[in-house]
């Protein structure tokens, strides 16, 4: 049974307001993906303290503090919505369901994972930096021109 939203709306808001869409369903996150030229960043979200103490923070100061930024950015909510979720999980060929997590995909491939462990007990600041570093590598014109 999905998490009620009033539980994780604030968590929800936590990324919209930094542009981040919300895919609730299957449509969504395959119409982001088939959609989006360069690059798509897709974060996991989730009720975890990693992710309130983190991943949330960390992905606001990446995106405040770097000028090269993914194309586009999506989120889904473990536990809430389920059917995208699932679907996002299917672009992270090779990588167990883990929440939250942060994957960057190219034309529909993935380029580059952040899963629950590379990310949680991180301070904000530690996440920021190596999301900036995959910004800078999967993000920038020059790279995208290149392909």
């Amino acid at each position: 049974m999905p998490y009620p939203e009033m539980m994780i709306y604030g968590m929800r808001d936590e990324l919209a307001r930094l542009g981040i869409e919300e895919t609730k369903t299957t449509e969504a996150v395959e119409n982001a993906v088939k959609g989006t030229d360069g690059t798509l960043m897709v974060v996991v979200n989730s009720v975890c303290g990693c992710a309130a103490g983190g991943v949330r923070p960390g992905i606001a100061m990446a995106l405040e503090q770097s000028a090269v930024k993914p194309d586009h950015s999506i989120t889904v909510f473990a536990g809430a919505d389920i059917d995208a979720t699932e679907t996002a999980r299917e672009y992270f060929a090779g990588y167990s369901p883990s929440s939250p997590s942060i994957g960057f995909l190219k034309n529909g491939k993935l380029v580059r994972m952040f899963e629950r462990r590379d990310l949680e007990g991180r301070p904000p600041f530690a996440i920021a930096e190596t999301l900036a570093q995959a910004f800078a590598e999967h993000c920038s014109k020059a790279e995208t021109a290149n392909n």
